[in-house]
This record gives structure tokens, C-alpha cells and sequence, in this order.
């Protein structure tokens, strides 16, 4: 058989052996990443999708109220907070975490579910409850006194006070109840997204 002038059969030894040690390079380096991979996209394939809502599958009630942790996190936040370094969710029906308990007291929500993260960076405990369909107009009128700041978001009523690394913030609208506190840990937009989680 006759050879193609201008080939080298040795340089496309040499070239051949090159490639495939890069290749075994990346390799070698990928595979710290191949448990988390997995994880992640087990995540990705469980998280409700548009018709999962409508079916109150993974999560989420016929009308797309959240019942569970899972279904108060959209993919993206889920992976920023599954994903942190030290990361751990313990979901529980506890009370609402926060500096405001005399408002705990008054509107009593009934909590449907809580979501306490601990990570390397901090905590973030966020509590979905229902209270009386009052409870803004009651939040924005008490609140303000204990330091916090309130505005109207769309149809519910949004409170929030800083105090050094801890950020508290207290919705409520349509006999819902939205409360998380952050210490040291602010995941990003992470109270608008889970707000839209609940009322979007």
C-alpha cells in the first residue's frame, strides 16, 4: 500500500501519546466532581417542573403553594444552597425563627414546614406558615417598632431588619406566612426568590 506523502508515522505517535495523556489528566481531575454531578442532577431531574405544579407533585399543593423544602427553592437557589461548602438542610415543623415574638405570639402561624441551612458561611432558617388573611396589616403596624422596615410587595406585605449579620424578613399576604433569618449566610435574592416561590 502506498504512504501519503508529508506523513510522519512517528511525530503522529508522539502527537497520539500527547492527547490521550491530556485526556487522562482530565480525567484524573474530574472525578472529585463525579459524586457531586450526580447529586446535582438527581436534583435537577426530581425539581417540579410547570406541570408538576399544576398536579401538586414534587413539593408543591394544587394551587402551588409549597408543602415541603424542596418545593420552596427554584433549581438554581437549590444548587447555590445544596452546593455551599458544609451544606446541610434539616427540615422540620418548628416555630419561626426570629426577634419578633411578640408578633409570633399574636398572629400564632400555623407552620406547614421549616427549612433550617447550616453551611461553613452561616444559617439560613426560613419558615412557611399560615396566619389570619390580616396578618400584613398587622405586621406593617407592629413591626416597625421592633426596627423593622415595611413595604407593600405585590399583594402581600414585606418586613425586613439588618442588625449586624443577621437579616430578618417577615411576608405575609393572602392567610400566608413567609419568615427567614439569615446570620452571616445571604445567599443571593434569596427572599425575593422564595417569595415568588409562594406567591408568584
Amino acid at each position: 500500500m502506498a504512504r501519503v506523502g508529508g506523513r510522519n508515522a512517528v511525530f503522529a505517535w508522539i502527537v497520539g501519546v500527547l492527547c490521550l495523556a491530556v485526556v487522562g489528566v482530565l480525567a484524573f481531575l474530574a472525578i472529585p466532581l463525579i459524586p457531586a454531578s450526580v447529586a446535582w442532577m438527581g436534583d435537577t431531574v426530581n425539581r417540579p417542573t410547570g406541570s408538576a405544579v399544576a398536579d401538586g407533585a414534587d413539593g408543591e399543593g394544587a394551587a402551588g403553594v409549597p408543602t415541603e423544602c424542596s418545593g420552596l427553592y427554584d433549581s438554581a437557589l437549590w444548587a447555590t444552597m445544596r452546593f455551599a461548602p458544609g451544606s446541610v438542610m434539616t427540615p422540620s415543623a418548628d416555630a419561626p425563627t426570629s426577634t419578633a415574638q411578640s408578633l409570633v405570639t399574636a398572629l400564632q402561624p400555623q407552620v406547614l414546614f421549616t427549612c433550617s441551612w447550616h453551611a461553613d458561611a452561616g444559617t439560613v432558617s426560613t419558615t412557611l406558615a399560615t396566619v389570619p388573611t390580616d396578618a400584613g396589616a398587622i405586621a406593617a403596624a407592629a413591626l416597625p417598632a421592633a426596627g423593622f422596615t415595611c413595604e407593600a410587595v405585590d399583594d402581600r406585605t414585606r418586613c425586613a431588619r439588618t442588625d449586624g449579620e443577621l437579616v430578618e424578613t417577615i411576608e405575609a399576604g393572602g392567610g400566608l406566612w413567609l419568615s427567614t433569618s439569615e446570620s452571616a449566610w445571604h445567599p443571593a435574592e434569596y427572599v425575593r426568590r422564595t417569595g415568588d416561590r409562594v406567591w408568584g
